[in-house]
């Protein structure tokens, strides 16, 4: 391998870069599309490096752009493994035939939530986390404006919450899209569409990124933001003056997923990566990134900062009807018609 190419694939893997050459599988190598942190990215994609000597070029997006980047490449494949992301929209990709039926030989070591995932999608995709929705607040800028302390959703729809809250766009955000859903299971499908409009009138900035608003939280960019609550643990446990909540009136939660892409040019590769990534050892690198999720593998270390479901109110959430294409479409879609747009 010329140096000029050396430079070239460690500037993938390192780099995070959006820009994948074909060139990539010709090496014998792997392709992952990674829709969690970078800062989880990177040690899970070295950790992978070094127990396998399969080289590995990487590129993070969220999970609504990855799975715009997999149906986009879908007659000619750039990418073999999704890893991370929302579980919905890992689905909606199942649904739409973009992922490879795989069964790997650890299922049996997962918890009932993720093996029930993969019943659901013809084992299209697997969970490998799960971590409920909620959001925090920035308690400092609270107190200084003299603002009583939110506890449920219905707080963050009151007028002195005005400017003060970030949320992520579901057009690119799983979270996003998350709360949506989540919304319309808590309340019903109007009531949830009247509470978005006027949540709507709050809102500084739709993110990109569905973490993006916890960050903003913690620097006293935005008073509030919703995420899911181990990424509020992530900003609290750096020293950040937030508090999290989840809220009174119930919440759901996502499950983190897994998918191998159809038409995955380092197939092998890719069903070794699948296996090593529902294992203990893999799982457990989660808590050294300071990412607080539950991890799906019963054997694997729960990092102790990691928000405990058996400590808030959880929803029976309906992946399945949630999750569809059709189903996510419509959502979304009125979401656009009826609060973004239609509140200007």
């Amino acid at each position: 391998m010329t140096l000029a190419r050396r430079l070239l694939v460690t500037g993938l893997v390192l780099g995070g870069t959006a820009v994948l050459p074909a060139a990539a599988s010709a090496q014998g190598n792997l392709v992952v599309y990674c829709s969690v942190q970078e800062e989880w990215c990177r040690p899970m994609v070295q950790a992978f490096e070094r127990a396998t000597n399969i080289r590995v070029a990487m590129t993070r997006r969220s999970s609504g752009e990855t799975m715009t980047q997999i149906r986009a490449e879908a007659t000619n494949p750039r990418g073999d493994v999704w890893w991370g992301g929302t579980g919905d929209p890992h689905m909606q990709a199942a649904e739409e035939n973009l992922t490879l039926e795989y069964r790997s030989p650890r299922l049996s070591e997962l918890h009932d939530w993720a093996v029930r995932q993969a019943e659901q999608t013809q084992f299209r995709t697997v969970g490998i986390y799960a971590g409920a929705l909620g959001y925090s607040y920035n308690a400092t800028e609270l107190a200084r404006r003299r603002i009583a302390a939110p506890r449920c959703w219905a707080d963050l729809a009151k007028p002195e919450f005005r400017g003060e809250i970030q949320v992520a766009d579901p057009n690119t955000s799983g979270t996003a899209y998350t709360m949506l859903a989540t919304l319309l299971q808590v309340m019903g499908e109007e009531p949830a569409f009247t509470y978005l409009r006027a949540l709507h009138r709050n809102v500084n900035q739709y993110t990109r990124s569905g973490a993006a608003p916890a960050r903003a939280a913690a620097t006293g960019e935005t008073l509030v933001g919703i995420t899911f609550l181990h990424d509020a643990v992530t900003q609290k446990i750096a020293g950040a003056p937030v508090e999290i909540v989840a809220p009174c009136e119930g919440t759901g939660y996502e499950i983190g997923s897994m998918s191998i892409i159809r038409g995955a040019r380092n197939l092998d590769n890719a069903r070794r990566f699948y296996d090593w990534a529902l294992s203990p050892e893999a799982q457990g690198i989660a808590g050294q990134a300071n990412s607080y999720q539950l991890p799906s593998n019963r054997n694997a270390p729960i990092p102790p900062q990691a928000p405990r479901f058996e400590n808030i109110r959880m929803i029976d959430y309906d992946f399945a009807r949630w999750g569809s294409a059709a189903e996510r479409t419509r959502v979304i879609t009125r979401w656009e018609r009826e609060v973004r747009a239609g509140s200007r």
